[in-house]
């Protein structure tokens, strides 16, 4: 019987810990993402089930793992699984937070830089027509230092932003649901407001807050035309949080400067028009990707893999 299957390739320090430890397992090597049926021909007798975020792992394939013990995510998120339908069954779900937030925050660092100086499309320019030289007036961007950064979910991800963007002495502003601390606003120096408020002094708008019924289409058109017109955005965060059709209304109404697009409304799709804009960069959720961050995560899973099988607690249950 096979104990743990691997929905996806993970670093290789996750099959090399689950072979000290002693555990049969089974990894999906096809191309592309796993697709349902597939996931369903190998959840029968597994004890446990380590999923990257890009997998659904819906109540049919919750109902076939008769064994189930442990869905392990890979990814700070876990609006892939059906936690309710898991936790009916008894079935912990964990994920692998805190590990992945310098690198997430690093990419939304350089969202900003890169939008603000137009980094990206200049780069388009001269791989394509080139330009004529130095001059006074060409290509012009806009520097940070001096300009508010609004900052939607002062999380673990959004305080290294804001850690960070303060060497580049911007303003910090924040918003999510609860108010943080004293001592918290005073390290980061960020002053809290209401969303309304941030969408109006921000010259940059970051997103690092979960996705929830509450936080979906939490920016759509009434909040996009709050923003300043020379304002961008930087969504590193969940794409369902936007409306990407009221955003893209936005960028052809001028209502905002540009915006850097990490995560998708309906990933991995976006729309078309999208690609058009030289006031928009679009990466493929990229946030975590780095060889520290991955190996992090995978070491939080496999260690809640072996736990989980040896009779032990596993870290970090969302259930």
């Amino acid at each position: 019987m096979t104990q743990v299957y691997l929905s996806a390739k993970l670093p290789k320090l996750a099959t090399d810990m689950l072979e000290r430890a002693g555990l049969s397992y089974d990894v999906y090597d096809g191309k592309g993402l796993i697709t349902k049926e597939e996931l369903l021909a190998h959840v029968n007798d597994i004890e446990v089930l380590i999923t990257p975020l890009s997998t659904p792992v819906d109540a049919d394939v919750i109902a076939a793992a008769k064994n189930l013990k442990l869905i392990a995510n890979f990814g700070a998120g876990f609006n892939n699984i059906d936690v309710k339908a898991a936790r009916q069954r008894g079935i912990d779900v964990t994920n692998t937070p805190l590990v992945s937030s310098t690198s997430t925050a690093e990419v939304a660092c350089g969202l900003m830089l890169a939008l603000s100086h137009r980094i990206v499309e200049g780069d388009k320019l001269n791989r394509t027509k080139g330009f004529d030289g130095w001059a006074p007036l060409f290509f012009l961007g806009h520097q940070l230092a001096g300009k508010t950064l609004g900052i939607v979910g002062l999380g673990d991800i959004g305080k290294n932003v804001a850690q960070r963007m303060a060497a580049f002495d911007m303003k910090v502003v924040y918003t999510q649901r609860h108010q943080a601390d004293p001592a918290t606003e005073a390290h980061y120096h960020a002053t809290y407001v209401s969303l309304d408020e941030l969408l109006k002094v921000s010259d940059v708008v970051s997103l690092h807050c979960p996705l929830t019924p509450e936080t979906k289409h939490m920016l759509t058109a009434p909040q996009f035309k709050l923003m300043k017109q020379n304002a961008i955005l930087i969504n590193a965060a969940r794409g369902p949080v936007i409306s990407e059709t009221d955003l893209l209304e936005a960028l052809n109404n001028q209502e905002i400067a540009g915006a850097a697009l990490d995560v998708y409304e309906a990933e991995p799709k976006f729309a078309d028009e999208f690609k058009s804009l030289d006031n928009v960069i679009l990466t493929p959720h990229i946030g975590n990707a780095t060889v520290e961050a991955r190996n992090d995560m995978a070491k939080i899973v496999t260690s809640n893999a072996i736990a989980k099988i040896n009779g032990k607690a596993p870290k970090y249950v969302v259930n």
